[in-house]
């Protein structure tokens, strides 16, 4: 399997930051797009539609808090920037096993080790390890995408009042359309979904560009 490195190139300034979240963004609103205007009128194909549209807009929920996210620490590794520069959410992602060592062994001399190497490297070049370093555990609720945001140093707060939305509706109805429950669902609140959802992802793709722009992922 190629490694994370080499399936995504590095982004290594704001504006190519800001070009491959505006990509990410663009091809989902697209699809998006799709099954708003599928599921205009009354006919029995327009529920089907409805169904099937809040599995993809889930995905697409997913997707991009994930991937935007991932791009956003892409770029936080281009900044060639030490461990000791950069905020603790970022430089535990380089230092992250050894850190396990240290609360796992019982051993003292892989402890000792551990910790020797933690302190000689904060000096040393930043790299993050990314794989699994964002993970929406296949289920982006509210308590995953406030990890997600810890993770990278974003602001949950503004996003608190939409916790209800992400968890019942959307996760759960997403659920209930995976698992071949029935769905009852009126396009008028369809499509109120989709504008909150899409609402919330254009709102992540802000901050991230804000924080890269403040260099938020320095310390103080």
């Amino acid at each position: 399997m190629r490694s994370w490195r080499l399936r995504m190139s590095k982004i290594r300034t704001l504006t190519q930051l800001q070009s491959a979240l505006d990509e990410e963004m663009a091809w989902r609103l697209k699809d998006i797009s799709v099954f708003k205007i599928a599921t205009k009128g009354k006919s029995v194909e327009s529920v089907t539609f409805i169904r099937a549209g809040v599995a993809l807009l889930y995905a697409h929920w997913e997707g991009f808090i994930k991937n935007s996210a991932e791009k956003y620490l892409n770029f936080v590794e281009s900044q060639g920037h030490t461990y000791e520069q950069l905020r603790s959410c970022f430089a535990v992602l380089g230092l992250k096993g050894h850190l396990v060592m240290l609360s796992e062994s019982r051993k003292t001399e892989p402890n000792i080790d551990a910790f020797d190497f933690i302190r000689s490297a904060m000096g040393q070049k930043a790299h993050l390890v990314m794989s699994g370093a964002i993970n929406t555990e296949s289920n982006l609720k509210s308590h995953v995408l406030k990890n997600i945001a810890h993770t990278i140093n974003i602001s949950i707060d503004p996003y608190e009042s939409k916790f209800k939305l992400i968890d019942e509706s959307l996760v759960v109805r997403r659920n209930k359309v995976a698992h071949g429950e029935f769905l009852d669902l009126h396009r008028d609140d369809f499509v109120k979904l989709i504008d909150e959802v899409v609402r919330l992802m254009r709102e992540f793709k802000t901050d991230i560009e804000n924080a890269a722009t403040l260099k938020s992922y320095m310390r103080a």
